[in-house]
């Protein structure tokens, strides 16, 4: 088997390793997809991407997902606009669209090196989201370490947000985990804990399913934004403060949400053979 070309990209620290399956299908496994993720032995990334030929004619690309531990996701912000200025750059254009697991994504080139995707609608209904009951999706019945009442909101992905007092001292690290793992989320859960700094200003720590803690996500992001905005703690639009910076979001009226921000390639590679059978290269 003959090594595989790569580029690492990241969107404010979470970070990528890109496939361009249009050219080779690297037809990875859960276990090479867990090799190629691990930071020591690996490339190390937070998520795969995997492009592959649109079904939808109105696409560029479809962009598959894979979270650190072998399993995809329906939707990455981050990796979105990462593949969206991507795209872009190689076809001199100024917009493009992507297909995901959940739906259309439109990217537009928004000056400066920033890049806007339109993340799709906004779901807080309990089914929608989805959760194992009917119940009221702006104080959800999960209490962890003094918290309680998160907001339930589907962005691509299912999301609880917790608003807390002071972020900095948030355990996302020690009940991350856990809470995402909660039984009141079947397909898991991308857990936010919040500080609203103001009425278009919110500091964030997140912990997403199936990757742990990460520096940035642009889901949580929005997600984050439109529970705010639910709760009467913002107006519809928000500077989101991330440990790896910041994004702009925006909840239309459509009930469209759109976040704004930068993307950057990393470094160019290739990946070793022994990779792409989960072992390690040594």
């Amino acid at each position: 088997m003959s090594e595989l070309v790569f580029s690492k990209m990241h969107g404010l620290g979470n970070d990528f390793v890109v496939f361009d399956g249009r050219v080779r299908d690297p037809e990875l496994s859960a276990d090479a997809v867990r090799a190629i993720a691990d930071r020591h032995t690996g490339v190390g990334c937070d998520q795969l991407i995997v492009l592959e030929p649109a079904s939808n004619g109105a696409a560029e690309v479809f962009m598959r997902i894979y979270n650190s531990d072998g399993g995809e996701s329906a939707a990455c912000g981050n990796a979105t606009r990462c593949i969206g200025a991507m795209l872009m750059a190689e076809s001199n254009r100024n917009q493009i669209v992507i297909e995901t697991a959940a739906g259309l994504l439109d990217v537009v080139a928004a000056g400066n090196d920033r890049v806007s995707v339109d993340m799709g609608p906004v779901n807080t209904d309990w089914g929608d989201i989805p959760l194992a009951y009917d119940c009221d999706t702006l104080n959800l019945p999960v209490e962890a370490d003094g918290m309680t009442s998160p907001v339930g909101v589907n962005v691509g992905n299912p999301h609880m947000v917790f608003f807390v007092d002071d972020v900095s001292v948030a355990p996302i690290d020690e009940l991350g985990h856990q809470l995402e793992l909660h039984p009141l989320f079947p397909e898991r859960a991308n857990v936010q804990m919040a500080e609203v700094l103001g009425y278009d200003r919110i500091r964030l720590k997140t912990w997403e399913r199936g990757v742990g803690r990460t520096m940035a996500s642009g889901s949580s992001a929005c997600a984050t934004l439109a529970a705010a905005h639910r709760r009467g703690l913002t107006g519809r639009a928000a500077e989101i403060v991330m440990d790896g910076g910041s994004l702009g979001v925006t909840w239309r009226d459509d009930n469209h949400i759109v976040q704004t921000g930068p993307a950057s390639v990393s470094f160019s590679g290739t990946i070793d053979p022994s990779l792409l059978t989960g072992r390690d290269a040594s």
